[in-house]
Parts: structure tokens; C-alpha cells; sequence
């Protein structure tokens, strides 16, 4: 099993990466057991936070309510709970991650 990825019984735990003020949101591949996350808005009051959320739900087709930041509010170091993905569910929208 990935340590990017952890299946619990809500959901699956996301470890991300995330590198504000990018040029576009993107994916940006695998870094020290984490997913490594290119997002354009600041890191000011919760901007990126808010828009990484937001753009992995829409990877995953799920509603923004349904991804929750579980750690990692104030670093590039975070986790989140995608409510409700399965493992397999989860992979594959995040490229076989």
C-alpha cells in the first residue's frame, strides 16, 4: 500500500504536498511519501487550503463538503480525508497514485 493513501472506515487519507502560487493547479508526481500539489492561489487566510480542497474534490468527483483538511492547516504538509472514496475509487482519480 502507498503511504500517500490511507483507507479508513470514512474514507481515504490523502498525504499532499503543496507548492502555492504555481502557475496552474496541477499534480506535480510523488515526493517523500506524499503527493506533490501545484496550486495558483496564495497562502494567505486559507486560500490554498480552500482551493486544495476544491481541486481534489473535482478530481475525484466529489462534493467540496465531502474533502476535509484533517492536519496541516499552516504548512505545505498536509492530510486529507476524501469522505466516502474507496482505495481503488481514489487511485485511479489521482493517476494511479
Amino acid at each position: 500500500m502507498s503511504p500517500v493513501l490511507t483507507e479508513t472506515a470514512e474514507g481515504v487519507v490523502l498525504a499532499v504536498h503543496v507548492q502555492p502560487r504555481a502557475c496552474r493547479n496541477e499534480i506535480a508526481g510523488l515526493q517523500g511519501g506524499e503527493l506533490r500539489l501545484r496550486l495558483t492561489s496564495p497562502p494567505v487566510e486559507g486560500a490554498a487550503n480552500q482551493l486544495c480542497c476544491e481541486f481534489l474534490a473535482k478530481l475525484c468527483g466529489l462534493p467540496k463538503s465531502r474533502v476535509e483538511l484533517l492536519g496541516g492547516a499552516r504548512s505545505r504538509h498536509k492530510r486529507l480525508l476524501l469522505r466516502g472514496l474507496s482505495l481503488a475509487e481514489a487511485r485511479h482519480a489521482l493517476g494511479g497514485v
